[in-house]
C-alpha cells in the first residue's frame, strides 16, 4: 500500500494540475487553443504549463507510475478466481479431478465449476519493498515534473525576453532610419540653396540606404523569435489563419537589480532543486530493489480456499456435488542466478547514488556560474545606462555644430551611428541582465509557478 509520504505529494500534485490548469488523469491530448491577441510574461507562462509538450509528457510518466504502483499493489491482495466447464459426449471420459486424482465423467452432459481465493503469506518482504519501491518512483515522477516545469519555464522566459529584444531592436533601426532621413532632407536642402555640397548630399543617401539591412535583418529576427515562443509554448494550431495571427506582446526589458548572496543561494539549490530530490527518491526505491532482490533467499508462502460445484449421478441441479477446499503453498528457489541479481540491484543503488553526488557537484558549479553571469550582466546594464545617455548628447551637439557650420556631414553621421550601437548595446545588456536573473533563480530551485503567481497578484493590486 502507499506509504504516509505519498500525501504530502498528493496535494503537490494537486497543485501543480490548478496552477497548470489541467492535469488530465483520463486523456494525454489537451485541447489546441488559440494565443491570446495580447500576451504578456505570466500568460505566457500560464500557457506553457498547460500545453507545453514536455510538461504534458511529463505529467504521463507520473500516470504511467500509478499504474505501476497499482500492479505491484495488487500482489498483497488476495486473487479470486473463478472457473467453468460443460461439454456433452457420447462416451465415458476421464478428467482431471481438483486433486488430481482422475475423474471419470460418464457420458451424456457434464459441467463443473469452481471458486478460489489465494492469498501471499510470506515473500521474504519482497512484495513490501515492491510497493515502497514504486511509490518512491512516483515521488521521483512528481520530482521529475516539478524539474521539466522549472527547465521549461526559463526557456520561456528567455524565448519571451528573445522576442522583446528583437522587437526593440526594429525601434531602434526604425529611429536611426528616421533620424538619417531627417539629415538627409536637411542636407538637400542645404545643397539646393548652394550652402553645402552635393557629396553630403549623396553622402546621407548612402547612410540611408545602408540603416535598410540592419533593419531588414531586426524584422526577421523578430519574427523567428515569435516562432520560437510557439514552439515553447506548445502552440500546436498549425492552420493558416492561426500562422499569421501574431499576438501583441506586453512588457519591456527593464533592468531592476537585484542582490544574491552566493551562500545562501548554495543552500537553496540544495534545498528547493528538484533533480536533487528525485535522486533522492530514487536511491530509496533502489536500495528497497536490493530487499527485493534478497527476499528470492527465502521461501514464499501461500494460502487459497476455494469450492467446486459439479455434476452429480444426474441431470438435476439438485443432485450437483459440491465441496470445500483449503491448502498451504510453499515455493523455495535456489539457484545462482539470484545471487548475481542482487549484485545487479546493490550495483544499481550505488550508481544512484553516485550520480546524485555528481548532480550535486554539477548544481554548485551551476549556481556559481549564474551567479558570475548575472554580476557581469549587472554590472553591463549599469553602464550602457549611462553610455545611451552620452550618445545621445553626442548627436544633439554633432547636429547643432553641423547646423552652425563647424563640423561635417561625416560628424553627425559617426554620432548617429555610435548612438545606435549604443542604444543596441542597452538593450542587450539588459536582456541579458534579465536572462541571467532568470537562469540564477532556476539554478537555486526558485518555484517558477509561485513567482509568477506573485507576479500576477501584483500586478492585479495596482491601481
Amino acid at each position: 500500500m502507499p506509504g504516509p509520504g505519498i500525501t504530502a505529494m498528493n496535494y503537490f500534485v494537486a497543485f501543480l494540475a490548478s496552477a497548470s490548469g489541467a492535469f488530465a488523469a483520463t486523456t494525454s491530448v489537451a485541447p489546441a487553443q488559440s494565443l491570446p491577441a495580447r500576451l504578456d510574461l505570466p500568460t505566457a507562462i500560464s500557457f506553457a504549463l498547460e500545453n507545453n509538450f514536455a510538461i504534458r509528457r511529463a505529467r504521463e510518466r507520473i500516470r504511467a507510475q500509478e499504474g505501476v504502483v497499482t500492479t505491484v499493489t495488487a500482489a498483497a491482495l488476495p486473487t479470486v478466481s473463478a472457473a467453468g466447464s460443460y461439454q456433452r459426449s457420447n462416451v465415458q471420459s476421464i478428467v482431471s479431478g481438483s486433486s488430481g486424482v482422475p475423474l471419470f465423467v460418464p457420458a451424456g452432459p457434464s459441467w463443473r465449476m469452481t471458486l478460489t481465493a489465494s492469498q501471499a503469506l510470506f515473500a521474504g518482504g519482497g512484495i513490501r519493498a515492491s510497493i515502497r519501491s514504486a511509490d518512491l518512483t512516483r515521488e521521483a515522477a512528481i520530482f521529475d515534473l516539478r524539474a521539466t516545469i522549472n527547465d521549461t519555464l526559463l526557456e520561456v522566459r528567455t524565448r519571451f525576453y528573445d522576442v522583446l529584444l528583437a522587437r526593440e531592436q526594429v525601434k531602434v533601426q526604425e529611429q536611426n532610419i528616421e533620424l538619417l532621413q531627417n539629415q538627409l532632407h536637411y542636407a538637400t536642402v542645404r545643397a539646393q540653396v548652394g550652402s553645402t555640397s552635393d557629396f553630403e548630399r549623396l553622402r546621407a543617401e548612402v547612410a540611408v540606404a545602408n540603416a535598410q539591412v540592419p533593419l531588414i535583418r531586426a524584422r526577421n529576427e523578430l519574427r523567428l523569435a515569435v516562432e520560437e515562443v510557439r514552439r515553447v509554448l506548445g502552440f500546436a494550431d498549425r492552420g493558416p489563419e492561426a500562422l499569421r495571427i501574431v499576438p501583441d506582446f506586453d512588457g519591456s526589458l527593464e533592468f531592476q537589480p537585484e542582490t544574491f548572496d552566493l551562500g545562501a543561494a548554495f543552500l537553496a539549490a540544495q534545498e528547493n532543486r528538484p533533480e536533487i530530490s528525485r535522486l533522492a527518491k530514487l536511491i530509496a526505491a533502489g536500495e528497497e530493489g536490493v530487499a527485493v532482490a534478497r527476499s528470492r533467499y527465502y521461501p514464499t508462502l501461500g494460502a487459497s480456499v476455494g469450492g467446486e460445484l459439479r455434476k452429480g449421478p444426474t441431470n438435476s441441479f439438485g443432485d450437483s456435488l459440491k465441496g470445500l477446499r483449503g491448502g498451504v503453498q510453499s515455493q523455495i528457489q535456489v539457484s545462482r542466478a539470484t545471487s548475481g541479481i542482487v549484485t545487479q540491484a546493490v550495483s544499481q543503488a550505488e550508481q544512484l547514488k553516485l550520480t546524485a553526488s555528481e548532480t550535486k557537484l554539477a548544481v554548485e558549479v551551476e549556481v556559481r556560474r549564474a551567479f558570475s553571469a548575472l554580476q557581469q550582466a549587472a554590472e553591463l546594464a549599469g553602464a550602457m545606462q549611462k553610455t545611451v545617455g552620452q550618445a545621445e548628447e553626442a548627436v544633439r551637439l554633432a547636429a547643432a555644430r553641423f547646423e552652425a557650420g563647424t563640423a561635417t556631414q561625416l560628424d553627425v553621421l559617426q554620432a548617429q551611428v555610435e548612438l545606435t550601437n549604443a542604444r543596441t548595446s542597452q538593450l542587450r545588456a539588459n536582456h541579458g541582465y534579465n536572462v541571467a536573473l532568470a537562469q540564477l533563480r532556476k539554478a537555486t530551485g526558485a518555484s517558477e509557478v509561485e513567482y509568477t503567481a506573485a507576479v500576477v497578484s501584483a500586478k492585479s493590486s495596482i491601481p
